[in-house]
């Protein structure tokens, strides 16, 4: 801490400067002007204290507390590759590709969402990763112990989205709630890159495996599912819960100690005081307003958030993923090929390069990159399919096949941009509801394109231009109302977001 005294007169500057060591180093200055030796600092002096600036601590210890809740996202991951259409089974279990199969999930998925929206307010983060770990560990045995009963791999299913839904809505607050202003990005896109993690490899061993390794492709599915399942379940002692919650539980002790834990190597007593003052300061603003102000003040950030969440649904679909399959098919002879693993590993590494850049370049720009791309993309695939002449054509399909393989890259770039912005857009007391409720919807329009999907070139026209015209219509909009939130606070952020309109780009 620096402390400066400075006083004026008529004559050259003098400055002598005293220097007391020990826990902190106290540097004092007091700059005058005369001939005579320095004064003590009159009455009426200039004092000005400078402190560091405590916003901008980011520890290992903030990331690592949301590791047990993002490898059951690689699970979910998973499931949900498996929901839509990469469940290439060998002919003697071909039903397990029934619709309930497919949509079984992600109904598990909004009833556990519904569950933590109601309960995330007083139960501790802890909890929801424990209860989610154990119910997808359920349904990881139940795959291997029982991988041709369709009725028990079904049950399996449901249990497994419901745990998902279980930790979601809480992960998403936990993590915009732990996180400095300048690591919040990293912490809160776990989520998407667990979740692009598990898509990867479905895609990829599901594509790849034939019957002649001699394990049924379910049993491989509950193996990967148990071991990050486990492993999730060891990770629950690294888990620490944020000091907004512990202040709204009136724990002043608890929520000290949780900020001393996330600040690790930076913590200092003036930084700690600073850091726990900013969220008490939260959680007074948000205290003060009742529910209905609160919901009032969040109708035009649910607006934007609804639609921009409910687009990374349209990133990992049935069409897609069926008209990968079968341009691979038609090209290479079988799906046994590299463009299928090429399709995974795409989405991956769009989802580390976003994961890297999303607290220095920010969310925004790097979003609307990816929308941008996926639109024209999206477009390219409904003019081949628009003929349909072409889908017998290898040329034409060898396009498609490219084509969505290049998608799921921008796809990596959009998806993890819409974690952060959850966590941090809603006021305190409504933030669970309407954050479950975007994520509900999320769900429905996944069971909704499963329902109508149907393999014909109609389809896949018409469900290509819809979508593509439909990101054309959000990248306007987007780049008009969403905000940049990178480095402010979570106070800030939520002010940016209620506004009306926020033209910067970065």
């Amino acid at each position: 801490m620096t402390t400066t005294y400075v006083t004026r007169g008529p004559v050259p500057v003098q400055q002598t400067t005293y220097i007391t060591t020990g826990p902190q180093q106290i540097s004092t200055t007091y700059v005058t002007t005369g001939r005579q030796p320095p004064p003590p600092p009159p009455p009426q002096a200039t004092v000005v204290v400078t402190a560091p600036n405590n916003r901008r601590w980011a520890t290992a210890a903030q990331t690592q507390s949301g590791t047990a809740a993002t490898l059951l996202f690689v699970y979910a991951g998973m499931d949900m590759a498996q929901s839509l259409g990469w469940n290439l089974s060998p002919n003697y279990v071909n039903y397990f590709s029934t619709l309930e199969f497919q949509y079984s999930w992600f109904i598990g998925v909004i009833i556990g969402t519904v569950v933590a929206a109601i309960t995330a307010s007083f139960l501790p983060k802890i909890v929801f990763y424990g209860l989610g770990g154990v119910m997808n560990l359920i349904d990881a045995i139940i795959f291997v112990s029982a991988p041709y009963q369709y009725e028990s791999i079904l049950a399996a299913r449901y249990v497994g989205g419901v745990g998902i839904g279980l930790i979601t809505v809480p992960f998403l607050i936990h993590s915009a709630e732990i996180a400095s202003s300048t690591n919040r990005g990293t912490c809160c896109a776990l989520e998407q890159y667990g979740l692009a993690l598990g898509v990867a490899i479905q895609v990829i061993y599901d594509s790849q495996w034939t019957q002649n390794l001699g394990m049924t492709i379910n049993r491989v599915h509950g193996i990967f599912g148990i071991v990050f399942a486990a492993i999730s379940l060891g990770s629950l002692a690294m888990t620490i819960d944020s000091p907004i919650f512990y202040i709204r539980q009136n724990q002043e002790q608890k929520a000290r100690a949780s900020v001393k834990q996330l600040m690790g190597a930076f913590w200092t007593r003036e930084g700690g005081e600073v850091a726990y003052d900013e969220a008490k300061l939260y959680v007074v603003e948000g205290s003060s307003q009742g529910v209905g102000e609160q919901l009032k003040e969040s109708m035009m950030p649910f607006l934007k958030l609804l639609f921009f969440r409910c687009f990374v649904a349209f990133t990992f679909s049935m069409p897609l993923s069926i008209s990968m399959e079968w341009t691979t098919y038609f090209v290479e002879g079988s799906t046994y090929s590299w463009p299928t693993i090429i399709f995974g590993i795409l989405r991956l590494i769009g989802a580390l390069i976003t994961f890297a850049v999303l607290d220095t370049v920010g969310r925004k720009f790097v979003s609307l990159l990816g929308l941008m791309c996926m639109a024209g993309l999206m477009l390219g695939m409904a003019g081949v399919y628009g003929d349909y002449a072409h889908v017998a054509d290898p040329y034409f399909m060898w396009q498609v096949c490219r084509l969505g393989m290049a998608f799921q890259f921008f796809a990596g770039l959009f998806i993890c941009s819409s974690s952060v912005y959850l966590g941090e857009a809603f006021p305190m007391r409504v933030k669970p509801f309407l954050i479950g409720l975007i994520v509900c919807l999320e769900q429905v329009i996944h069971i909704i394109v499963i329902i109508t999907f149907a393999t014909t070139p109609e389809f896949y026209y018409t469900y290509f231009v819809a979508v593509g015209i439909i990101m054309v219509i959000g990248l306007v909009a987007f780049a008009v109302l969403m905000p940049e939130t990178r480095g402010l606070t979570l106070r800030q952020a939520g002010e940016r977001f209620r506004r009306v309109h926020d033209v910067m780009a970065y």
